[in-house]
């Protein structure tokens, strides 16, 4: 397949979305100028509520969201144009040829799985589903097939993304730090030890861990929900009287196994398991010492935007919910690109920069 060059064409449409944007420095806000005098007492930027900056992030991320997407359209369609051009054949045929003609009807066997996943109208009976259930199936097998044509010319295309995600700087506590402490890529976690759903990605985590290793590393930091887990808080300050005795991830694992039962007796139970001194870790829980620690990672992560559990932070780039494998490895594999393309040199454009990059300081343990 010819290989077509359009990198330039992303200059113009990085000009589309942002035409005053290019080559502008950025000009970080300054936080030692007030934004208010009220009877002569200033007001500074840091003195707002932390969760305004947290709205505000979740809107930069959305503006960013809005425009990659837009951008990706664009990206899809000049490909299929140009390749439809190269076959003299339209748009329409291609997809066709290339996509929709490969894709069976759907199964028996998979209109019924897909009909147990449906969680929506109990009383629709298999028969009367079915029309809906094959149409909905063989849409999504339709979509399935047209994205992985897509990739396919995507990966034979020059093409290159000058579209940065905002960014948050985010510290961490390195006792509470899971692979190689050198890695380039820093994942940092905020999460509750009763949410479920942290449960149900921890071993994507790890996975990933694995899948890069050396190149990744876990930060983990505190995000109890006390409104829905009442025993998250506590569970937490168990975590952290563990880390006093090295065994944070070890604890860690054991809350995560056994979510369903964080009362005293069980932290004390999990400590005596992992060989821990009792005495030491009963008068660390007992004394609440972490209680301002983690009240700190909780208003670190609602100032960074955390709204729910998991919240993630990979580089900076905000990922939130127990997302599957690939929409982490989508941002790592970005990162580790970043820092080694030359993503910023174009012909005749030297000195790019971003156009869509809000960074914060979060600076808690």
């Amino acid at each position: 397949m010819e290989t077509m060059r359009i990198s330039l064409m992303f200059w113009a449409a990085l000009t589309l979305f942002c035409p005053d944007c290019i080559a502008q420095e950025d000009h970080p806000t300054d936080s030692k100028k007030p934004i208010a005098l009220i009877a002569g007492d200033a007001v500074f930027e840091e003195q707002l509520p932390p969760n305004i900056a947290g709205q505000l992030h979740r809107l930069n991320q959305h503006e960013f969201e809005t425009r990659r997407a837009a951008l990706e359209d664009l990206v899809n369609r000049r490909l299929l144009e140009a390749e439809a051009r190269r076959r003299s054949i339209t748009v329409d045929k291609l997809l066709e040829t290339e996509a929709d003609s490969k894709i069976a009807d759907p199964t028996a066997a998979e209109l019924q799985a897909y009909y147990k996943q449906q969680k929506g109208n109990a009383s629709e009976s298999f028969d009367q589903a079915q029309p809906r259930l094959k149409n909905e199936l063989k849409q999504i097998k339709l979509r399935s097939a047209r994205e992985a044509y897509l990739k396919v010319l995507r990966d034979s295309a020059v093409v290159r993304i000058f579209l940065e995600p905002p960014k948050v700087k985010v510290n961490y506590d390195p006792s509470r730090l899971k692979g190689n402490a050198n890695a380039r890529i820093t994942i940092v976690e905020f999460a509750d030890f009763a949410c479920p759903f942290c449960r149900q990605v921890d071993s994507t985590l790890t996975k990933l861990i694995a899948k890069y290793e050396g190149k990744v590393k876990l930060a983990y930091r505190d995000f109890p929900v006390g409104e829905l887990h009442p025993q998250a808080q506590l569970a937490a300050e168990a975590s952290r009287c563990a880390s006093e005795q090295n065994k944070f991830w070890e604890y860690h694992d054991f809350l995560f196994q056994n979510s369903g039962t964080l009362s005293r007796e069980d932290l004390t139970k999990g400590a005596e398991e992992l060989r821990l001194d009792s005495k030491q870790f009963d008068s660390c829980l007992s004394s609440g010492k972490y209680k301002s620690q983690i009240d700190q990672d909780v208003q670190d992560g609602i100032r960074a935007g955390v709204f729910g559990t998991p919240g993630f932070f990979i580089n900076g780039v905000f990922l939130s919910g127990a997302q599957p494998a690939a929409a982490f490895e989508k941002i790592i594999d970005e990162e580790l690109e970043q820092e080694t393309a030359t993503r910023w040199q174009v012909t005749g454009a030297e000195g790019i920069k971003p156009f869509i990059r809000s960074e914060f300081q979060v600076a808690g343990k």
